[in-house]
């Protein structure tokens, strides 16, 4: 392990704030990993930072939702001598509509990908992380802090994202290792198309750019923040709503969702 070149491993990175995080680290120096099912935008993406002088990022076009998926990722990297000492766990998606209408496939896959790939991913590199001592930052969203009709799983899955690291955090304290859970709001991104969301509405709300809020999770992780929320409303939001009493939060997020939808 101790003759493989380190490098940091951003899943998700084809486009959005798993691609903007690539570009802002691979800006600082550091060498990449990067994954996701989209091959052709990743070997764009790694054209793009080879351009301005950086090195390549290595490459790899893989379906984390797969059972399999960590072990081959694990694998790849091993045979091309290149370990982890950071992690960014970025990959992700939602689905918008009521758990009873959307396809159960759709919802598992979900989990599949939001949760237990994320929580792999991080078990299984974690001991060269520590060896390293690196970094652990997963992103997450305000929406795990809130309850979720209208996007249940999806809410769910990033309320778990949010615990996760941050009792992996406190876990790790005196190791050298820091966690960070990375809780974007609205965020301009191809999100909303795959989700099932109106795009449309995104004028009409708070809303960041995917390389405002990469660059915000960059800094507090390098910085060792446990949470990163990146935007003023962002942060109110998941100071104060939850403390409103379920009765009058669940309607609200369900008549919220709606909207957003297009309905």
């Amino acid at each position: 392990m101790n003759a493989h070149r380190p490098v940091v491993l951003i899943t998700g990175a084809s486009g959005g704030i798993g691609a903007d995080l690539a570009r802002i680290f691979a800006r600082e120096g550091h060498d990449l990993a990067l994954v996701a099912r989209s091959g052709d935008r990743l070997e764009a993406l790694a054209a793009e930072i080879a351009a301005t002088g950086r090195a390549r990022p290595f490459v790899l076009p893989l379906d984390l939702a797969q059972p399999q998926a960590c072990e081959a990722l694990a694998l790849a990297l091993d045979e091309a001598g290149l370990t982890p000492t950071m992690l960014i766990n970025n990959a992700g998606f939602g689905l918008a509509g009521r758990a009873a209408m959307l396809e159960r496939a759709g919802q598992i896959e979900m989990i599949d990908l939001n949760i237990r790939a994320l929580t792999e991913l991080t078990l299984r590199f974690m001991p060269a992380v520590i060896a390293g001592r690196g970094r652990i930052m997963n992103v997450a969203s305000v929406a795990g802090f809130l309850p979720g009709p209208g996007m249940a799983v999806y809410y769910a899955s990033k309320a778990y994202v949010v615990s996760f690291s941050q009792a992996l955090s406190q876990e790790l304290e005196g190791s050298d290792v820091t966690v960070t859970a990375l809780c974007p709001g609205v965020t301009a991104t191809d999100f909303h198309a795959r989700a099932g969301l109106d795009a449309s509405l995104l004028k009409n709300m708070p809303s960041m750019s995917s390389m405002v809020v990469a660059q915000a999770g960059y800094d507090g992780l390098m910085k060792g923040r446990r949470l990163v929320v990146p935007g003023l409303f962002n942060r109110l939001t998941t100071r104060l709503l939850p403390f409103m009493p379920n009765g009058l939060l669940l309607p609200v997020m369900a008549r919220m969702q709606e909207r957003r939808k297009g309905k």
